[in-house]
């Protein structure tokens, strides 16, 4: 186990991992992320320093059923009304720009 006085995660091993994930960080950002992920550690120590002895491991949780509304038939609107308030219409349907930044 680690002394307590050391730090869960140095500003050279952030640098590192950022490397490893091509990510190239500011000081300002490497000494945000070290702060962060030593924060992130410490809970990580605190959470394996709890007594799960008799706990039977898990492999998931199952929530309750949640209720569901039962599926019925509305009218929605009309496809002439739906369009004419569309900006552009193609093909008796919305035209949508192939790529976001197309106006």
């Amino acid at each position: 186990m680690e002394p307590e006085d050391k730090a869960p995660i140095t500003t050279e091993e952030v640098r590192r991992i950022a490397g490893l994930a091509h990510l190239a960080l500011s000081p300002e950002e490497t000494a945000r992320m070290t702060r962060e992920l030593g924060s992130i550690l410490t809970y990580v120590r605190q959470l394996e320093a709890i007594d799960i002895t008799g706990v039977p491991p898990t492999a998931h949780v199952q929530l309750e059923r949640l209720p569901l509304r039962t599926d019925e038939v509305q009218i929605g609107l009309e496809h002439e009304r739906a369009l004419a308030e569309a900006p552009r219409v193609a093909q008796d349907g919305f035209a949508v720009p192939a790529f976001v930044d197309e106006g």
